[in-house]
C-alpha cells in the first residue's frame, strides 16, 4: 500500500465550472423572460425551446431547453 496514491476528498471535483455555471444562469434568465413574456401575451413558448415540448411548468420547461442548448455548447 505504500506506492498506492489515493486522492483526497478535497482534490476531486466538485461540481460543475465556473464557466459552465455562468454560461447555465445566463441562459435561464434569456430563456425565462423569454417564457415569461411568451406566457404573457398567451403564445405557446414550449414550441420555440427544444427539449421543452414535454414539461409541465414554466421553470422545468426552461430548464430542459437550456440543457438542451447546452448540449450543443459542448
Amino acid at each position: 500500500m505504500t506506492g498506492e496514491r489515493r486522492d483526497s476528498p478535497s482534490r476531486l471535483p466538485q461540481g460543475p465550472s465556473p464557466g459552465f455555471r455562468g454560461i447555465f444562469v445566463a441562459s435561464f434568465i434569456v430563456f425565462l423572460l423569454i417564457a415569461l413574456a411568451a406566457q404573457v401575451v398567451t403564445r405557446d413558448w414550449r414550441a420555440w425551446f427544444p427539449g421543452a415540448e414535454g414539461a409541465r411548468s414554466l421553470v422545468e420547461g426552461v430548464k430542459a431547453s437550456v440543457y438542451t442548448f447546452m448540449s450543443y455548447l459542448a
